[in-house]
């Protein structure tokens, strides 16, 4: 009888696999409403790859936003749908904002709270505008096209220094991912014994049987080439 995977001791959300997110800041997400906000402080949070900066609303209710860079203590931010209000922090449906404005924490779908580009450092760019759709430009190089009412915050995301500074030894990055969630280092299956791995053992290192996985599979199985339509060179 072998091990269970990593994959699968993952899935069970149990010791080392789980975020310890009693260290987390809270959620980052839009407000349903309109309003005006002051930046309150700016602090870090192990679960982000960017500051955060706490901003306190006209009605006393307070956020967490993904601070941008040149934000600072006292400045103001909205919450608004008028074009022409395209200022660092401001949150705006994408089709009011103008051409080549950058942009992060971009809805896919009308208020669902912000979904991409959120990394530190990362900005997105609107492209072009249709008639119900925005075009815009994500920091992969890649278009997309979403609905103009869904909403983003104007600037680009601090924190875009961190992978400036090289870590210097294996500790380091391993204090860096277990803040997070994640594993590190990560061993490959052929390297393992057999009791470990399906990939494991043997006199030498091969994966011991096909390699792609069918689309169905149970998330724990899905390792490798999933629903490949071929391997190898043609």
């Amino acid at each position: 009888m072998g091990k269970k995977l990593i994959q699968q001791r993952r899935g069970r959300n149990k010791g080392r696999y789980s975020a310890p997110t009693h260290r987390f800041r809270g959620k980052v997400k839009y407000l349903q409403k309109k309003g005006k906000g002051i930046i309150e402080d700016i602090i870090h949070d192990p679960g982000h790859t960017t500051p955060l900066a706490k901003v306190k609303f006209e009605n006393n209710k307070k956020i967490l936003i993904l601070a941008p860079e040149g934000i600072k203590v006292g400045d103001k931010i909205k919450y608004t749908d008028k074009k022409g209000e395209a200022k660092i922090g401001n949150v705006l449906p994408v089709g009011k904002i103008d051409e080549g404005f950058p942009i992060y924490n971009i809805e896919i779908s009308p208020g669902d709270g912000g979904k991409l580009v959120r990394a530190g450092g990362g900005n997105a760019t609107v492209v072009t505008h249709q008639s119900t759709k925005t075009v815009i430009r994500l920091p992969s190089g890649q278009f997309k096209t979403i609905q103009s009412s869904c909403r983003a915050t104007i600037g680009v995301l601090s924190g875009g220094g961190r992978k400036d500074k090289p870590f210097l030894k294996a500790g380091k990055k391993y204090h860096a991912y277990r803040g997070r969630g994640k594993q590190y280092p990560v061993v490959r299956g052929v390297a393992m014994n057999a009791v470990a791995h399906p990939h494991g053992g043997g006199g030498h290192q091969h994966v011991g049987k096909p390699y792609t996985v069918k689309r169905g599979a149970s998330p724990g199985r899905k390792v490798g080439s999933v629903a490949a339509k071929r391997t190898g060179r043609r």
